[in-house]
């Protein structure tokens, strides 16, 4: 009896072979930051020919897409640039708003691919916005829930962890085409504004390419932790 307890603890918490689909979502994750944060820093220190600012550049991509109810304000924090279609405000960080780096005029831009992409009603934008209310839901309580239907064996609260887990992966997956479609937008406008151009386009690419590969690396992770979760529930029904 002993001896099949001590078993059944030590393939559970010593061998338990999904942990690697965490340490590879977390590795992919790092390599995936390490990456945006490296380009960031190189083109952080190249100053852009049209001598622009992120905040102004972002003004004149914006009324070159015949955009002038969008208000741009400096935000707080590292990379925390983002647009907001509720209250139509395109928000820029510290190291981005007032830089006239090539860095900070890509990430400026490609804010504002998402304020053309809420004009022209792009839709996989709209379809992320109408998720998150689900998606914030699932991401906080589906973890909770399943651990709690898995440690007593109660089968219901164990889907209903994965459910919720599979919506917050879904929001992450239809962020994929948003974010890839903005930074498109960003480099033609840079391009065709002459706000960047030659060389300095090319270098634009590849910091939108590094901060697009971090949301690759996300949704991978949260695939690979879902599915230990099913791979969890069906051992546990198996047993």
């Amino acid at each position: 009896m002993e001896k099949g307890v001590f078993s059944m603890l030590y393939g559970y918490y010593m061998f338990d072979w999904t942990y690697l689909l965490v340490i590879i979502g977390l590795l992919l994750s790092l390599a995936a930051s390490a990456n945006v944060n490296g380009a960031y820093r190189r083109y952080s220190r190249v100053r852009s020919m049209s001598g622009l600012t992120g905040a102004m550049a972002a003004q004149r991509v914006l009324h070159s897409a015949g955009i002038y109810d969008v208000r741009i304000e400096r935000v707080s924090g590292n990379l925390t640039d983002h647009y907001d279609p509720r209250s139509k405000t395109l928000r820029l960080s510290d190291g981005v708003f007032a830089s006239d780096s090539v860095a900070a005029v890509c990430v400026a831009a490609h804010e504002c691919g998402h304020a053309v992409q809420d004009q022209v009603g792009y839709a996989p934008l709209s379809f992320r916005s109408s998720l998150v209310p689900v998606a914030n839901f699932g991401s906080q309580l589906g973890w909770p829930v399943f651990v709690i239907g898995f440690l007593f064996s109660i089968q219901p609260l164990i889907t209903a962890g994965i459910v919720l887990v599979t919506l917050a992966v879904l929001f992450q997956l239809v962020t994929l085409p948003v974010e890839f479609n903005a930074s498109s937008r960003a480099m033609r406008m840079l391009e065709n504004t002459h706000i960047l151009g030659g060389q300095e386009l090319a270098a634009g690419k590849r910091v939108l390419r590094a901060a697009a590969m971090t949301y690759v690396a996300g949704l991978t992770a949260s695939v690979l932790q879902l599915l230990r979760l099913i791979l969890l529930s069906g051992g546990r029904r198996r047993r």
